[in-house]
């Protein structure tokens, strides 16, 4: 997601261990955090924050949420260095009155990326050893070049995929990305994710003569914004695709314009796709109910006291209203900064909002998604009758092959070269050269 992190809805990622010893940089980091939050100097804190922390973060708010934290849980006493994954380093932080997992991330510059507290589970903090990583590389094929889309609030950064060679007009496939902090790749550095999702489906698509075009969601990798953690709403996401659609409905390379929308991009795609000028609609792992409620079903895993104090916040919502004072433990999913931007999402449907809709529909489901269920996909179909159902056995929240045992699956999240679902790549490429 942006700046923050919808734990609960995406998934709490077990990933991999990538050093055992607690490197240098991020011990003096994690130092600094303490002795100025334990003298109460939140200020000195934020003017570490890297730019794009400052900007999703500001100094005043986050000394209002960080004198919150401390009237509730009181001074750092002890941590212990857990693990490093990626470019975030994770703590077990015992404060005076609770145990929480800490969250740091930092930058090529020692800046502060993301500061995170998250309910401590022993069990959730070990992983294996890590594999050795390589990037994925597109097919020579297909050319890459950088776009730039401005928007009010800044601009929007991606990668117009386009196969070499091509002759005529041709295709191309807007993909826009799930919830969380994840980048034009499908990867998110700040939650472990590096699976190359949208990658591998730009690289399918220009294999099959179709261009893509994938970006940055905003206050993300080099997409630029002015708005804030507090200023963000669910529709901004659906301007910049707005705008996206725009941009390559102005190049006269393309022939038409199909919407791929992953998890959260999928109702993003289908409130952008109304009204535009968009020839299909394909929705991948995509919800089928109001976020309120799947996230208060999925509340009911969590311990008492944090599901009721998540109803609690939720109820006073939908009257319109925010709960300032909030559990620390729920600072993950409604801590005061996002509560807007819920309220925002929440108001949509998509099993509703789809039926605007009056162009060509696929639906695709794996059977082995985590954090979205084939009875979504139902909702979704049963809410557009004439769309296509496609249910693949033994495919994840990542469009790859996984079994339904949890960690098992999780380990796919971060394989960077784990192919996507064969069955998930011939359905997309079947779908997008019978629309017309």
């Amino acid at each position: 997601m942006k700046k923050f992190s919808f734990l609960v809805l995406i998934i709490c990622l077990a990933t991999n261990v990538f050093a055992q010893t607690e490197p240098a940089n991020y011990k003096t980091a994690l130092n600094r955090f303490i002795r100025f939050y334990n003298t109460n100097k939140p200020d000195s804190i934020s003017t570490h924050f890297s730019p794009e922390m400052k900007a999703a973060l500001p100094a005043d708010q986050f000394k209002s949420t960080t004198t919150q934290l401390r009237t509730q849980l009181g001074d750092i006493v002890t941590t212990d260095f857990v693990k490093l994954e990626g470019t975030v380093a994770l703590y077990k932080a015992t404060f005076k009155n609770a145990v929480f997992l800490l969250n740091i991330g930092l930058n090529a510059k020692d800046q502060y990326t993301g500061l995170l507290l998250k309910p401590y589970d022993a069990a959730a903090t070990t992983a294996p050893a890590a594999p050795v990583e390589t990037a994925f590389a597109m097919d020579p094929s297909i050319t890459e070049s950088p776009i730039t889309v401005k928007n009010l609030a800044g601009s929007i950064s991606g990668t117009l995929a386009i196969p070499k060679g091509s002759t005529g007009k041709i295709p191309v496939v807007l993909i826009i990305a799930g919830s969380g902090p994840t980048d034009r790749d499908g990867n998110s550095a700040k939650n472990g994710l590096n699976g190359n999702t949208y990658k591998m489906i730009a690289n399918e698509l220009g294999k099959n003569g179709i261009a893509s075009l994938r970006y940055d969601k905003r206050l993300v990798g080099q997409s630029v914004s002015s708005t804030t953690e507090t200023q963000l709403r669910f529709e901004d996401y659906v301007e910049d695709a707005v705008n996206l659609i725009n941009f390559l409905n102005d190049d006269e390379r393309f022939s038409r314009i199909i919407i791929f929308g992953h998890s959260e991009g999928s109702l993003v795609g289908i409130l952008s796709s109304i009204d535009e000028p968009v020839k299909g609609f394909i929705s991948a792992e995509g919800a089928g109910d109001s976020a309120d409620n799947i996230l208060t079903e999925q509340m009911k895993s969590q311990p008492t006291h944090i599901s009721e104090g998540f109803k609690r916040m939720l109820d006073s919502l939908k009257k319109g209203k925010t709960t300032d004072n909030i559990d620390p433990s729920l600072y993950f999913i409604a801590r005061p900064g996002i509560q807007k931007y819920l309220m925002s999402w929440f108001r949509y449907n998509p099993a509703r909002s789809i039926r605007q809709l009056k162009i060509p529909i696929l639906i695709v489901q794996g059977t082995t998604d985590l954090q979205v269920k084939v009875t979504d996909a139902e909702k979704l179909k049963k809410g557009k009758s004439d769309a296509t159902l496609d249910i693949i056995a033994e495919m994840n929240h990542i469009l790859k092959e996984a079994p339904a045992d949890k960690d098992k699956n999780l380990a796919t999240y971060t394989d960077p070269n784990l192919p996507l679902k064969p069955e998930f790549v011939k359905a997309l490429i079947t779908f997008v050269k019978h629309v017309r």
